[in-house]
């Protein structure tokens, strides 16, 4: 079967694929790393319809003459805000390949609504929150964060974020089937594209006082097995994400919350999930609080360190603050003992976090880049430049770059920045 290579691709060999920016096809190959394709595997042009000939009854190009239109679903009183939705810089289309890979979770690890911080301030809301995102066909319930993105009145939440990743129940016990629950389905009658961009939603807080953390690695055989595992009981909860983690290694982050503690049960086959069912396991348990708490440590490495494995808080959860970043960057841990069972926002121990990722590709964090520019000398170009060649960072995919630029832009004195703009 020929493949033909679109407008601005190129031919990656071996694979039948074309990716990235190029022209018409070279005879030896367009790269030493790109060969040339097979010949019989071939009928790509520089250009699709050079023969103005198009895949139409009649062989012409269709246009849609269309005029302006208003949204569908405009603001009202009752559902004052609008909700846009749109992909997240590492994810694609429903997740189905990319959202596998732990890694790619790293810039964006979880489901969130994005909203402006003066409508948050409003609605006496605060990073973390979970609302009830409310529209004109169903409910969902989502953590909130604040952004400098959103204008008044906007909201937005990743398209990404379906029932694999998000669900919960509602109190009629129907299934939450995350954020498409919420779209609009009118869509344009030429070219069938759906309204996804816009829909009217009100956010109320969402007051569930119960909720639970789960964190672990697991061996790369069992990680996507318990996923599915888990996602089997967020329905159990008004409020459930489950995401994967890591780069190297396989983790899975379960994340719960409702009105009342869960059953022992289902906290037990949570814990059993995540690999904290054996005797190796640090407990703490106050039924009468609804609070429970499952810690698994390593045995110590060559160099005598000690890693947090897995853990589970359910109940209060203030721990999460620095445990998470104990387990998902690794750190040494066998000075905090049975500390690791303190339900507090306060670590017993300091704990020095690598910091947000920027590069997916080459797992640089935001703390790595801003040290590095401390060393960085000369105007936006010369410090992109250095940075790169000592990091990496958005030599690769790309994708990061803007948000790398941006960290290079601010780096620089503003008598400096002042001096550029005015030369």
């Amino acid at each position: 079967m020929a493949l033909p290579c679109q407008p601005g691709r190129r031919w990656v060999g071996g694979g039948g694929l074309c990716a990235g920016k190029g022209g018409a096809r070279k005879a030896g190959g367009d790269t030493e790393q790109n060969p040339p394709p097979p010949n019989h595997l071939v009928t790509g042009k520089a250009r699709l319809y050079e023969d103005g000939i198009f895949p139409t009854a009649d062989g012409k190009a269709k246009f849609a003459n269309t005029v302006y239109q208003a949204v569908a679903e405009p603001r009202e009183a009752r559902y004052p805000f609008s909700l846009t939705t749109g992909r997240l810089r590492d994810q694609w289309h429903g997740m189905s390949r990319t959202g596998t890979l732990g890694h790619l979770f790293s810039h964006v690890a979880e489901p969130s609504l994005d909203m402006n911080a003066q409508d948050m301030a409003r609605l006496g809301l605060a990073d973390g929150d979970l609302v009830h995102v409310t529209g004109k066909r169903s409910s969902i319930v989502v953590p909130v964060q604040s952004s400098t993105a959103m204008a008044r009145q906007q909201t937005f939440m990743a398209m990404h974020w379906g029932e694999e990743s998000l669900s919960g129940s509602s109190s009629t016990g129907e299934r939450l089937a995350g954020v498409n629950a919420l779209t609009s389905p009118a869509f344009c009658p030429s070219s069938k594209q759906p309204e996804f961009k816009h829909a009217a939603i009100k956010v109320l807080k969402a007051e569930l006082p119960w909720s639970l953390l789960g964190v672990a690695w697991l061996p790369d055989d069992q990680a996507l097995q318990a996923r599915e595992q888990l996602k089997a009981l967020m329905a159990l909860f008004p409020f459930a994400t489950c995401t994967p983690f890591g780069r190297e290694r396989s983790g899975l982050l379960f994340r719960a919350a409702a009105y009342e503690a869960a059953p022992d049960a289902v906290l037990s086959t949570i814990e059993g999930l995540l690999g904290l069912g054996g005797t190796d396991v640090l407990r703490y348990a106050d039924k009468k609080r609804g609070q429970r708490r499952a810690v698994q440590l390593l045995p110590a490495d060559l160099a005598g360190d000690r890693r947090l494995n897995a853990f589970v808080l359910a109940g209060d959860t203030t721990a999460q603050s620095w445990i998470k970043t104990l387990l998902q960057d690794e750190l040494p841990a066998q000075a905090y003992g049975r500390m690791l069972l303190v339900p507090s926002a306060k670590p017993p121990l300091a704990v020095q976090s690598r910091g947000k990722q920027i590069c997916a590709c080459f797992n640089v964090t935001e703390n790595a880049i801003a040290a590095q520019l401390g060393q960085c000398k000369g105007n936006e170009d010369q410090r992109l430049v250095q940075l790169q060649s000592a990091l990496e960072c958005g030599t690769n995919c790309g994708s990061c770059l803007p948000e790398v630029k941006r960290m290079v832009r601010l780096s620089i004195p503003a008598s400096q920045r002042d001096a550029t703009m005015g030369a």
